[in-house]
């Protein structure tokens, strides 16, 4: 089967490796904001301005980034490279 008869099907392996990726990209997208919401949390509590919403905000963000990374860990590691 050559490349130009696959007509964009992707083998199961590739598949897999790519939701590995697409966890690897949310999971930064999650931490970013984590440190965001820790860093206006922080500044909220220092600054004597009501901090609850922003805490409960980045509690929500570090259980979801928990969760996240336990089942990225049960997908397949990255490869550097995909074999053609």
């Amino acid at each position: 089967m050559n490349s130009k008869s696959s007509h964009g099907l992707v083998r199961n392996e590739h598949r897999r490796v790519r939701s590995a990726e697409d966890f690897d990209i949310i999971i930064g997208l999650l931490g970013f904001w984590g440190l965001v919401l820790l860093v206006v949390t922080v500044w909220m509590e220092v600054t004597g301005q009501p901090a609850l919403g922003w805490a409960l905000g980045l509690l929500a963000m570090v259980l979801a980034l928990y969760g996240l990374i336990r089942l990225r860990r049960r997908l397949p590691e990255r490869t550097a490279a995909r074999r053609k």
